[in-house]
């Protein structure tokens, strides 16, 4: 036995194994079939054939070395077994033997015999070159050519037709002389040719298609007409109907492209031969044969007709008239021309169909109909060239173009058209928003790639137009003038409020953990996701900031571009504090701004403007560094510590304005911003060293200020320096009289809160009676509206520091307190008591209706073109004067006004009384009415969220004067109810920022025992004595309303405190907002307030604890209701029915139905809480005020509820629980029972009848402790199927009695009486038969007490027992119905299931 090879053995061991495996002649193990050569035969034929066909490797004629890498040869098809291929047969001769289709008979190419064609040499001639051919030798006299066919086409056209005049002998004869019974093809246009049926013409003229030429001469005419004359033979050989299928499938076969080749070509034919035989036969027959044209579509029908225009005519009205002696222009091309040609006349828009909108190269939007000359350069457009403007697509392609100019053009329209809307001024001439569509199209990013340019004016050109989109110019100048106002410098971010889903529930992590959780999320976003919910979001993503830099420290743009993009900078950084940080952090950039743009040494600048702003100051810089320092005090002192700002500050303050050697506009401007930056950083307690610096400068620049009032006309901008000036003290003044506070151990600003301040008391001590001249030199001018209104916010500045200085001297340990009571009563009697009787002041409390976005909602409506994903205030158009924002507004005075009040109050008590008879001005009271007054709240927008914050800051002051006034001399008990209704109001209004308002609120004026007089003025009786009037004699008042009344207005401290441990607000919101109201600078975090999404406390505010209480005990996996349960549900109920009874408008927000669903909570908590006494009174006492008439109607349980997913989900659980743990509770039952009325929803009384049958049992609430009228729940009738059924089921089965459910079952049998005894005769087939179904059950029924009932019901009636009349008889109609039904029973002798 051979054995097999072994690893290591060479090829010459394998071979040796082969030659022994033969010589043995052993049986192989596999068996080999070889098959055929795919060459269909043998290799080598020569070589004889191995023994056993075995294959054997044979290395004798290998080379030595491996063959070269080249490519194989190309494999040919084996041939199929039993059909080798021929071995002499030429593959293409066998494939076109094979062809059956008829493409085969075209596409056989013949090459054409040129042997007999004429060859014409040129014709010598005697000048250097041959004369060169004139088209207009051979075209003169003849009209112009139409068609889009070009000069050499026409001219070849035309030497082929002029050759073609003379046609053979042989062809002119049977043109003239055809035969009889043969047609006339060259007469027939294609239309009627279609219409002759091919049967009708057996004789044919000739051929058409092939005419032989290619041909050799002697042999090209025989070939044609033998081609003829086969084709003929075979025609008429064959059927009509034969002809018809074979001309389809000859059509199918072909290519259409071939198709439509063929017809026009024997078109043209027929053509060129109806023409020739019209000038040899002018009267012939086919000139009236042919009766139409063939027909052409528009574009070549046109120029056809203008073939038929008369010689003399122009074909078209061109501007001027070609001459043949101009080049090239010997032959008028139209085509070629038609763009000179004036445009087409303005078509007049007779409907209503909405037109595309164009808009000048200014931006304003053109009118359909307007008609503006072409030298405008409005008509460079192809869509609608008779209208002047370009369309937002046409701008849009105009922004690719290769022609930078061309690109910069189309950038500056849109930055034009996207500030004119920003303005209005499009109005409702648009349908949609041109913002939101351009930002759809994808325009912010089109501006972003467009900052990539390489053209400085393409990249100036996108920056404005990025600043258009970005910024609103109105919103930064109403920022900018009401920065002095009582608490001016804090602003809402310009950020949307609508964040993603998965950020709704994470309001409680604190902003730096989720900063730094979603960071890593929003990078892998992509910028386009960003920008539908965020702008500036996504334009940060598309690294913006680093861009701009380059172009500020690189580029070096022209001063336009610069402030542009201090413009964008400035709006990413009020965005939030996120965006702020990084433009702080952006590498470089704060350098480049600060050392290209706020130099300390520059060349002087003159008034003409300059070619450059780099090294030059510029206050946009300046003001780019505020609002940064706006956004958080780390940032401020990272401006201070690392930027050297504090050189720039002392630079440009310490200079008056007019010396600072550039122009006048922008030496006020940058020192004004100087002032507000340094102000802002004062806020926090930082830059104090500043002040023994520039003492001298401060005060040289306080005694100027009289001064500048005292002119004839001041400057505005001068007058905002000072307001600026007057704003820095006041922060310098709070930073003086803070006393330094306990660090705290768990505050994470510990060692920045106990860093004492670097000014002192008497360094700013001496700034009062600089400020006070000022502030008597404004009040000279109040009488007078029109300078009083030119002054700005320089009186409102004067206040505030009076204010700052007077609480700062009240805190000082080591000072005298006569001193400054002495110059309290001094102030008041010298200036603050003699303005209250003004009749000026009269005027400014009787404006503040007029000027309230509370009063106005309309005022506050949201700008034309204002996206949710781009925030901005909407002041692009301006706001008019009487109004908050407006010059005569009265609300930054008043409400410095009422700040210095309460101080002196606060400071000085018997100074309270006088101060406190401002309250009592008539404006006042009447504002204070209209807010109290049920109006609709204005919709949350950016501007009104702005404006209402300072509208409640003078609510707030008013109502803390009020307050204080209160607890020192009695108030009327008018004034004290309009106080309370008011303090009321703004506890439900107030948004973030406001914490220590509301805290305030709740700890003095919403639970202060001198706003409700009611209880010294009889109101406890009075509830009483109402009470009896509504519930009658035979009530059952238990408890009295009154008594409760009285024992909640002496628990009123322990209300207090529940409410103010379930309304409490986040602690480090709360502690912000107290440092900004309470002027603790060393604990205030930032300027920038938190995103207004909705107000701090919700309207239903005062059932948070009830709703707390059913949160707690839901979660709670003991089911152990929590501590003091009891306690907590008493105090909120007490104080819910004080609202309801004495200030109803209180709960207005809140819907009927929303108080029944708290009150079903209170039963929800646990198993016992509703059994307790003073529960179950208040419970019974507030639903008795649910049920008076005047509420009832209004209780509606089929509309969503605010905070509540479903009511009928609710009310299955509520059912669960009574089924549980009522044990026959009359107060739970008529809980159950109210919702159960026949004008909710069916769904209420089928979770009842269907799921919750047993709980009938214990609804054992009599009729005469029902809260509203039987009549409630049986009218109108019951028309839901299978609620009868229950119904009947329930009655029948002994599930619902009259001695243990007798209002239900009361219920229960008015609605089948009314049933069974229905004769509708609109009512389905499946009601008819259920209704006499049920109607034979009760016939025989066996319980006679039933069935009496069911069959002779009345009326309802709660005062019997049954709780409802009976017939003693049937009336005659539904006797006669029963006696009939009862008949068709006994005659079938069996009842129908």
């Amino acid at each position: 036995m051979l054995s097999r090879p072994k690893p290591g053995e060479s090829e010459v061991d394998l071979l040796r194994f082969q030659s022994q495996f033969l010589a043995a002649g052993a049986a192989p193990a596999v068996q080999l079939v070889k098959k055929g050569s795919r060459s269909g035969g043998d290799a080598n034929p020569d070589r004889p054939p191995l023994q056993d066909h075995r294959d054997v490797v044979m290395l004798d004629n290998l080379p030595d070395l491996p063959p070269a890498l080249v490519p194989a040869p190309p494999k040919r098809a084996r041939p199929s077994p039993g059909h080798p291929l021929p071995e002499h047969e030429d593959p293409e001769e066998r494939l076109n033997r094979h062809d059956k289709h008829i493409t085969a008979v075209l596409t056989k190419i013949i090459e054409r015999d040129t042997s007999s064609v004429a060859v014409n040499l040129p014709v010598p001639c005697g000048v250097a070159f041959p004369p060169v051919f004139h088209r207009s030798q051979g075209r003169q006299g003849k009209p112009a050519t139409s068609g889009k066919r070009s000069i050499f086409a026409q001219e070849i056209a035309a030497r082929r037709a002029s050759e073609a005049k003379v046609p053979p002998v042989g062809e002119v004869a049977s043109t003239l002389h055809p035969p009889e019974g043969a047609a006339t093809c060259e007469a027939l246009t294609p239309r009627e040719q279609g219409s002759q049926l091919p049967w009708n013409s057996y004789s044919f003229q000739g051929p058409h298609l092939v005419t032989g030429k290619g041909l050799k001469s002697q042999e090209a005419e025989q070939e044609a007409q033998t081609i003829h004359e086969e084709n003929v033979v075979r025609l008429q050989a064959m059927a009509p109907e034969e002809i018809l299928q074979e001309q389809q499938r000859l059509l199918a076969q072909l290519d259409p492209s071939l198709v439509a080749f063929l017809r026009s070509h024997s078109r043209t034919c027929e053509q060129a031969e109806e023409k020739a035989m019209g000038e040899q036969r002018p009267g012939g027959r086919s000139a009236e044969v042919t009766g139409e044209e063939p027909i052409m579509p528009t574009s070549a029908s046109e120029p056809r007709q203008e073939d038929k225009l008369e010689p003399g005519a122009p074909a078209l009205a061109l501007p001027v008239t070609p001459q043949k002696e101009w080049l090239h222009m010997d032959t008028v091309e139209l085509e070629k021309l038609h763009w000179t040609r004036d445009l087409p006349p303005l078509r007049r828009q007779q409907t209503q169909e909405r037109m595309q909108a164009r808009f000048s190269l200014q931006g304003e939007l053109l009118a359909p109909s307007v008609d503006l000359p072409t030298h405008l350069g409005l008509h460079h457009h192809g869509e609608e060239a008779e209208r002047a403007g370009y369309s937002l697509q046409e701008l849009f392609h105009l922004t690719r173009s290769q022609v930078s100019q061309q690109r910069a053009l189309a950038l500056h329209v849109l930055a034009q058209v996207i500030g004119r809307a920003q303005a209005g001024e499009f109005g409702d001439r648009l349908v949609g928003s041109v913002l939101r569509l351009l930002l759809d199209a994808g325009f912010l990013f089109l501006l972003r790639f467009s900052l990539d340019d390489r053209v400085d004016g393409v990249i100036a050109a996108a920056v404005r137009a990025l600043r258009a989109l970005l910024v609103a110019p109105g919103d930064e100048e109403l920022l900018d003038s009401t920065f002095s106002w009582y608490h001016g410098a804090l602003v809402f971010p310009l950020m949307p409020s609508q964040e993603d889903k998965e950020d709704e529930d994470e309001d409680e992590e604190p902003p730096a953990e989720k900063a730094k959780r979603k960071s890593p999320e929003e990078g892998n976003r992509p910028p386009s996701d960003l920008a539908r919910h965020d702008v500036i979001k996504g334009l940060l993503a598309t690294n913006l900031l680093p861009r701009l830099r380059y172009l500020l420290e690189v580029t070096c743009p022209g001063p336009s571009a610069v402030l542009d993009i201090l413009a964008v900078l400035i709006r990413v950084a009020r965005h939030s504090l996120e965006s702020a940080t990084r433009v702080l952090e952006c590498p470089r950039l704060i350098e480049t701004v600060i050392q290209e743009f706020l130099p300390t040494s520059w060349s002087p600048m003159g008034v003409r403007p300059t070619l450059s702003l780099h090294r030059v100051p510029c206050a946009p810089a300046m003001k780019l560094l505020r609002v940064l320092a706006s956004a958080g005090r780390n940032i401020a002192a990272r401006l201070l510590s690392g930027f050297d700002l504090r050189s720039r500050l002392c630079r440009f303050i310490a200079e008056a304005p007019q010396d600072l050697a550039l122009p006048p506009e922008e030496a006020e401007t940058l020192s004004t911003e100087a002032f507000r930056l340094w102000a802002v950083a004062a806020s926090y307690g930082q830059g104090g060293d500043l002040y023994r610096e520039l003492y001298p400068v401060l005060i040289r620049a306080l005694q100027a200020v009289p001064k500048e009032l005292s002119s004839p006309s001041p400057q505005p901008l001068a007058l905002q320096r000072a307001a600026s000036l007057l704003t820095v003290l006041t922060q310098l003044t709070l930073a003086a009289g803070s006393t330094t506070p306990e660090p705290r151990s768990d505050s994470a600003e510990a060692s920045v809160s106990s860093t004492p301040s670097s000014i002192t008391w008497t360094q700013v001590s001496g700034l009062q009676p600089l400020v006070e001249p000022c502030l008597r030199q404004t009040l000279k001018l109040l009488p007078t509206p029109e300078t009083w209104s030119a002054l700005g916010p320089v009186p409102t500045a004067c206040l505030l520091f009076l204010d700052a200085y007077y609480q700062a001297w009240s805190q000082q340990p080591g000072l005298c307190p006569g001193d400054w009571l002495q110059d309290t009563e001094r102030l008041s009697e010298e200036l603050l008591l003699p303005l209250l009787s003004q009749p000026a002041l009269g005027r400014l409390w009787d404006s503040l209706g007029c000027c309230s976005p509370l009063c106005n909602p309309q005022s506050c409506a949201p700008a034309p073109e204002a996206l949710p994903s781009l925030v901005s205030l909407g002041c692009a158009g301006g706001h008019p004067p009487l109004s908050l924002a407006g010059s005569a507004s009265p609300f930054p005075f008043l409400t410095a006004l009422l700040s210095l009040f309460n101080t002196l109050g606060w400071i000085h008590k018997g100074l309270c009384g006088q101060l406190a008879a401002v309250l009592a001005a008539p404006g006042l009271q009447n504002y204070f009415l209209q807010c109290v007054a049920p109006v609709a709240a204005p919709h949350l927008t950016p501007f009104s969220a702005w404006a209402l914050r300072h509208e409640y800051h003078l609510q707030h002051l008013a109502l803390a004067l009020a307050q204080r006034a209160a607890t020192l001399q009695p108030v009327s008990a008018t004034s004290a109810a309009l106080y309370h209704g008011m303090a009321l109001a703004l506890l439900s209004r107030l948004l973030p920022g406001s914490e220590h308002l509301a805290h305030e609120l709740l700890l003095s004026c919403v639970f202060r025992l001198e706003f409700l007089p009611e209880r010294a003025s009889g109101g406890p009786e009075a509830a009483d004595f109402s009470d009896r009037l509504s519930l009658g004699s035979g009530g059952d008042l238990g408890c009295g309303r009154g008594t409760l009344l009285a024992q909640a207005c002496q628990d009123l401290p322990s209300i207090r405190s529940c409410y103010l441990t379930h309304c409490s607000l986040a602690r480090a919101s709360l502690l912000a907002s107290q440092a900004l109201h309470r002027g603790e600078l060393q604990r205030v975090p930032a300027l920038l307030l938190p995103v207004a999404k909705e107000p701090l406390l919700p309207t239903d505010w005062p059932f948070l604890p009830l709703i707390q209480l059913y949160h707690r005990a839901s979660d709670s996996p003991s089911g152990l209701p929590p501590a003091d349960t009891v306690g907590t549900a008493m105090h909120a109920l007490q104080w819910v029915l004080v609202l309801e009874s004495w200030r109803p408008q209180a709960l207005r927000a809140v819907p009927p139905a929303a108080r029944l669903a708290r009150l079903m909570c209170v039963f929800l908590v646990d198993s016992e809480l509703f059994r307790e006494t003073p529960i179950q009174r208040l419970v019974a006492a507030l639903l008795a005020r649910l049920c008076q008439p005047e509420v009832l109607p209004n209780l509606n349980l089929d509309c969503p509820l605010p905070g509540l997913t479903s009511f009928p989900d609710l009310y299955a659980n509520f059912l669960e629980h009574f089924e549980a743990v009522s044990f026959g509770d009359h107060l739970f039952g008529a809980l159950v029972l109210l919702p159960l009325q026949r004008r909710f929803s069916v769904t209420l009384r089928l979770a009842l009848f269907g799921e919750h049958v047993g709980a009938l049992r214990a609804l054992g609430l009599p009729l005469t402790q029902l809260p509203v009228s039987l009549e409630s729940y049986t009218a109108p009738p019951e028309d839901n199927l299978a609620l009868l059924q229950l119904y009947f089921r329930a009655l029948v089965t002994g599930a619902l009695q009259s001695h243990w459910c007798p209002v239900l079952y009361a219920v229960a049998v008015a609605h089948v009486n009314s049933f069974i005894f229905c004769q509708d005769p609109k009512s389905l087939d499946e009601v008819k038969a259920a209704r006499r179904s049920m109607l034979q059950k009760t016939w025989l029924l066996a319980d006679e007490g039933l069935r009496q009932h069911l069959l002779h019901y009345k009326l309802p009636n709660s005062a019997l027992p049954e709780g409802f009349e009976l017939y003693p008889q049937l009336p005659p109609l539904r006797q006669q119905y029963l006696q009939r039904l009862i008949s068709g029973v006994l005659q079938n002798g069996v009842s129908e299931t």
